[in-house]
């Protein structure tokens, strides 16, 4: 007997299982990461505390406490040398496809290197060390990527920088700018988790393989370079790039829309309400001020009006890739870092959603409906 479910297209709405982590709810403009707004969290704390609250279900209760877990984590940074030795010829390789495409090589190779062995053999503290070592080094690994393939030695990580400031220090070979390094951070801690997004969904369906957590990331890196989900922020740059002057904005929206583009930066499949990282997002952009900003706001202002005059009914607004571009550019990342970027923050959801899948050993396995010719048919001879 067929017991085949009938579910909505890409599973849109559908529950696949319980977690601790956080929730979206795109009615409201709201997400959360166990229990706390993301976005006050990037307000008001470092990426250690968020990660430290994502990996061990609290916050830091203290200074101390914070403290420990960043002196915890800095170590972690530095990449084994069979690792190290390996990424000139790995930059080579990928050269015309980016930092992001020699991740998930680079991931694989890290988790060999370094013994990870199957979450499903492995105790919670085990998985949890493997988890944090791979973190730490995505930031490493992704800025030695990039500056390889511009002809640049890789900088070593620095101990005594935070995560965010280390990022940047590893990309430009510069101590960073407080400000800008804070506003990185700040976008870093927006983007950790997001619901049961392609990527994270996808880093859990491996996990309950009972893989291990290189095999999960990797597996995840691949759901996120899609342009559909991760590679968005340079492309809504690339679209300000486009348009060019305000005396632009409306012809050259107006005949994308019509035309049935999509417009790059705009809607989301969760939202029906402004997205609060976007709102997040301007503000620090505002602050930073400048042209760019100020035709970026313009573009906003004239595409919310056209697709409202246009698509009626429907709520399409910012998303995070919107002013992420304009906030990475002001902050001094070149575009091809900007997806790369987006990764070395959302490693440690998908890594937590990793450590949560782990502890229950139930395999995800869904079904599909099967809409070809009747079967069985024979099997033709060979004439």
């Amino acid at each position: 007997m067929n017991t085949t479910v009938e579910v909505p297209r890409g599973l849109a709405g559908v529950v696949v299982t319980e977690t601790e982590l956080g929730d979206v709810r795109g009615r409201e403009g709201f997400y959360h990461y166990r229990q706390y707004s993301a976005v006050e969290l990037a307000g008001s704390r470092s990426f250690e505390d968020v990660w430290h609250l994502m990996f061990r279900g609290a916050l830091p209760a203290d200074a101390a406490e914070s403290a420990a877990f960043a002196a915890e984590v800095a170590p972690l940074r530095r990449l084994p040398a069979a690792v190290r030795d390996a990424l000139p010829g790995l930059a080579r390789a990928t050269a015309l496809s980016g930092p992001l495409a020699g991740l998930r090589t680079a991931l694989s190779l890290l988790g060999a290197s370094a013994g990870f062995r199957p979450v499903f053999d492995l105790d919670p503290r085990r998985r949890a060390a493997d988890a944090l070592a791979a973190c730490a080094a995505v930031p490493t690994l992704l800025t030695a990527l990039h500056r390889l393939g511009q002809g640049q030695d890789p900088v070593e990580p620095r101990d005594d920088l935070p995560y965010a400031a280390n990022y940047l220090y590893m990309l430009t070979g510069r101590a960073p700018d407080p400000v800008r390094a804070r506003a990185v951070e700040r976008y870093l801690v927006s983007t950790i988790d997001h619901g049961f997004n392609a990527s994270t969904f996808t880093a859990r369906v491996i996990a309950s393989t009972g893989a291990d957590v290189a095999a999960c990331l990797t597996g995840a890196v691949g759901a996120l370079s899609g342009p559909l989900h991760g590679g968005a922020p340079s492309r809504a740059l690339d679209t300000l790039d486009a348009i060019g002057t305000v005396d632009r904005i409306e012809p050259w929206i107006r005949e994308r829309v019509l035309a049935g583009d999509r417009i790059m930066g705009f809607g989301h499949p969760v939202y029906r309400t402004e997205d609060p990282r976007s709102r997040m997002l301007r503000d620090i952009a505002l602050g930073f001020g400048g042209p760019l900003v100020d035709f970026a706001v313009e573009v906003e202002r004239q595409v919310e009006r056209i697709l409202a005059e246009l698509k009626p009914g429907r709520e399409l607004h910012t998303n995070v890739e919107f002013y992420a571009g304009v906030v990475m550019e002001l902050c001094g990342l070149p575009r091809a870092m900007f997806t790369p970027t987006f990764c070395a923050a959302r490693v440690v959801g998908w890594s937590a959603n990793v450590l949560e899948q782990a502890a229950d050993s139930k395999i995800i396995r869904p079904a599909a409906r099967y809409a070809g010719p009747p079967a069985p048919q024979p099997v033709p001879s060979r004439g």
